[in-house]
């Protein structure tokens, strides 16, 4: 048997232009492997093999449409994809079938990926424990609400994925399961035909086993779309041109808020991480990024109140599950609600409601909004001595599921401390893998200034060359 899954998404489409593999071969081994081994991780919401497979066998007797024609994509079931269910993993949509593609997906089609399939996100992609399981140990989390797409990558089921990210939800799970995430400049990516959940927050980022592949799918699915208001008029890259370069005169800063209270292993391997950096020729330095402390807390209050105002249209008369007309509107709509969304999503849509309610809005809405100035000024200042940052993706290893359990909502969410700074100011990240402990999977956390992907990339790829 052929395991052609288990090349990169590179190694592949290199293959597939040279006519040594078909992307119809490299498809049926992920189907193998997903047919295999997805009852134990459950990376996939939706795979329809025969859709997948017609999508190859037609690019197979075209033309090479570029560089990355013929690998499959996983599509986290966040986006709206017009030949597959879109149900954002939230049964107030249970059986959404969109007449159109997301942006993202389109640009991935029209360069000539295969479109696998949704993989697994948690509900609307809000903070709650995955039901997939972390391909290393499946007794453990693979992260958040991108899951799906960072399992699938890992496992050998697809060679690149395209996840979400509202606080940490690409490059925590990318941490833990031992691949490369990248989430860029807030507004790069375009958000249309993704499911609204905080507009100032989401970003759209890629996950793979490689760098090159995660920066080349980046450059295929970003640029501007009319169609999004906040789609940033940036001049398309190719990001992959700035790999290969040498870091020699990089300056890496390490915040040291970003090295409280972490685990002792990610400690060190990010330290070694920093070091090997150092080899490479780049310097670094210790800097303060004060406002970290009070960042989860903003996030969360803009958050909330966002999406309150995004699901309020899901009351049951136009969009989402719809039920028998009994009652008033408020009965309609509070049974209409009840059964759609659940508890993560009920408890969040209370916190949203009370925190934009007349005589709340001043005390907290803007209050949070004034900290995220302060927040992105915090990096603003740094990245004046600073081209990247460095710290630890995630804080802990992937806990199991047992220990998941026994968290608070509010333990839950303390998690993404690290992660949150950078999104709620909006600017790129990426996670490499940078060491493990024992069978777990640890990832290094590069930060860069607002669209500063090469220079993000440059150094993400150097450090993975040399490890």
């Amino acid at each position: 048997m052929t395991e052609f899954n288990r090349l990169s998404a590179s190694e592949a489409a290199q293959k597939i232009a040279a006519r040594e593999i078909t992307s119809e071969q490299l498809v049926r081994d992920c189907l193998a492997r997903i047919e295999a081994r997805d009852k134990e991780v459950e990376a996939w919401q939706y795979v329809d093999p025969e859709a997948a497979i017609a999508q190859a066998r037609a690019l197979d007797k075209g033309p090479v449409r570029g560089p990355i024609h013929g690998v499959p994509l996983g599509v986290k079931d966040i986006f709206d994809t017009y030949d597959m269910p879109s149900e954002y993993g939230c049964a107030i949509y249970k059986g959404n079938r969109p007449r159109a593609d997301a942006a993202t997906v389109a640009r991935a089609r029209h360069c000539g990926m295969v479109i696998l399939g949704k993989t697994v996100t948690t509900e609307l992609a809000t903070h709650v424990p995955s039901r997939t399981h972390n391909p290393h140990n499946t007794a453990h989390t693979p992260g958040g609400s991108s899951a799906g797409s960072a399992a699938a990558v890992a496992d050998c089921m697809v060679q690149l994925a395209i996840g979400t990210q509202t606080v940490g939800s690409t490059i925590r799970p990318a941490s833990f399961c031992g691949v490369v995430g990248i989430t860029p400049t807030y507004g790069l990516v375009s958000r249309y035909g993704l499911i609204d959940y905080a507009n100032s927050l989401d970003k759209i980022g890629t996950i793979g086993k490689t760098v090159w592949d995660a920066a080349f799918l980046l450059s295929r699915i970003a640029g501007h779309d009319h169609r999004d208001s906040t789609s940033l008029q940036a001049e398309r890259k190719d990001y992959t041109q700035a790999l290969g370069k040498d870091i020699k005169g990089v300056t890496i800063g390490v915040p040291k808020e970003y090295f409280e209270n972490i685990n002792n292993d990610v400690e060190k391997a990010v330290w070694n991480s920093i070091h090997k950096l150092e080899s490479l020729g780049a310097s670094w330095k210790k800097i303060s990024l004060p406002n970290t402390k009070y960042a989860l807390s903003a996030y969360y209050i803009i958050a909330t109140a966002e999406a309150s105002t995004n699901l309020s249209k899901l009351c049951g008369m136009r969009y989402g599950l719809h039920m028998d007309l009994k009652g008033g509107f408020n009965e309609y709509f509070s049974r209409v609600r009840s059964e759609g969304f659940g508890e993560e999503a009920k408890r969040r849509i209370m916190l949203w409601t009370f925190a934009r309610m007349s005589g709340y809005r001043d005390k907290y809405y803007l209050r949070a909004l004034k900290v995220r100035t302060l927040v992105i000024n915090d990096f603003k200042k740094a990245f004046k001595g600073c081209d990247v940052l460095a710290a630890p993706t995630m804080p802990i290893l992937p806990p199991k599921f047992s220990e998941i359990a026994e968290l608070t909502p509010l333990q839950n969410y303390q998690m993404d401390v690290l992660t949150v700074p950078a999104n709620l100011a909006g600017v790129p990240m990426v996670s490499v893998p940078c060491g493990f402990s024992g069978k777990l999977p640890i990832g290094m956390h590069l930060i860069a200034d607002h669209l500063q992907e090469e220079k993000l990339l440059q150094t993400a790829h150097a450090f993975e060359r040399a490890m």
